[in-house]
């Protein structure tokens, strides 16, 4: 039996523009038949002013590059077959002025929100019939209920975002993240789909 050498591409990743993509920077590698070092340091593709924002590097091509480098050693693929490069671009930090601006239009918005939720549900009215029961007496501001009910809306936020500025409160990902990762997935399933079509030509080895 010839020797083997076994890739798992990664499935993305990103990297700056103007770089050589070394066979290391997209697979995972294992071998006992050349170096790995060698192996790892073999070039891919460079990552050129003419690129956009994504590279798809396909696995075929690597095994018909790999092959035509090493004879007579078999190559198993292991795990996605294309890896999705993302170029990242020097951006500048933005301005504190806009951050603070944004900030202060969501914080707005949703509090906006929260405040029409209520309305349309007579909240106030709820919390009203709510101390007539427990006191039997009449309370315009029921301020007793209505507090700790403000204060509990408020870590409910924090408890479902699973965030306290960049800190986690546990190990389980919030609705959000779940979110946000289905639609990576998506987008990533789309961009193998249409690679052809947002790709003028193949990445050259």
């Amino acid at each position: 039996m010839g020797d083997i050498i076994y890739l798992r591409m990664k499935k993305n990743l990103e990297l700056s523009s103007m770089q050589e993509v070394q066979l290391k920077d997209i697979a995972y590698i294992s071998t006992t038949a050349v170096s790995k070092e060698k192996l790892e340091s073999i070039p891919i593709y460079r990552i050129t002013k003419k690129d956009k924002n994504i590279v798809i590097i396909d696995s075929f091509l690597i095994l018909d590059h790999l092959n035509s480098i090493y004879k007579n050693i078999e190559i198993q693929l292991i795990g996605p077959t294309q890896t999705i490069i993302r170029i990242k671009k020097n951006n500048k930090k933005p301005a504190i002025l806009l951050v603070s601006a944004v900030w202060v239009l969501l914080f707005v918005g949703a509090a906006m929100t929260i405040m029409n939720f209520h309305y349309d549900v007579s909240m106030q009215e709820v919390q009203q019939k709510l101390h007539y029961i427990l006191t039997g007496k009449q309370n315009e501001f029921p301020l007793w209920i209505q507090i700790p009910y403000s204060i509990g809306l408020g870590m409910g936020m924090l408890l479902f975002f699973n965030h306290w500025f960049n800190k986690r409160i546990n190990e389980e990902p919030s609705p959000l993240e779940v979110e946000i990762f289905n639609y990576q997935q998506d987008l990533d399933n789309y961009v193998n789909y249409y690679e052809n079509e947002l790709n003028d030509t193949k990445p050259p080895l």
